[in-house]
């Protein structure tokens, strides 16, 4: 599979973890949780931190949703994304979405590795606005522009 139809795949999933979920609300990981809930989605926070966000109960662990989640999109640094990815092959998560805007995010080789070697599906990098085709033009543009530079096949 591409990594296009794997981001659609795990899109298309309903209920789904959002790990890293910030107590900032400017920060990307609230307003992609907030992005999640708006489209109808049962989005899951997850931040060992945070008791709550926005009025939904805030898990740990990806272990201790229940019930349990369909995929989960990791937020957090590559250094913890690492540990997360190894708690999602615990809880029996089969898809997993290390996401990134710039720089690494979470998407460290060796959280993709582990997911490959797993055989958890995984969107390695990029936004998940990026694969909202009723998104902002800012998104689809920059989603354009990825896939231009090869970065992300049609």
């Amino acid at each position: 599979m591409t990594t296009r139809e794997i981001g659609e795949d795990f899109l298309s999933q309903k209920r789904l973890a959002l790990v890293g979920v910030s107590r900032q609300e400017r920060e990307m990981g609230r307003m992609l949780f907030r992005e999640f809930l708006r489209r109808g989605y049962d989005a899951v926070p997850v931040n060992p931190a945070v008791q709550e966000i926005d009025g939904h109960r805030c898990f740990a662990r990806v272990q201790d949703i229940t019930p349990p989640v369909e995929g989960a999109l990791i937020m957090t640094p590559a250094k913890t994304a690492e540990s997360v990815v190894l708690d999602c092959a615990a809880a029996g998560i089969s898809r997993v979405w290390l996401y990134r805007a710039t720089g690494t995010g979470a998407a460290s080789k060796a959280a993709i590795g582990f997911c490959k070697a797993k055989g958890i599906r995984v969107v390695p990098g990029f936004c998940p606005f990026m694969f909202w085709k009723d998104a902002s033009w800012f998104h689809r543009l920059h989603g354009f522009i990825v896939k231009l530079t090869g970065g992300l096949a049609a």
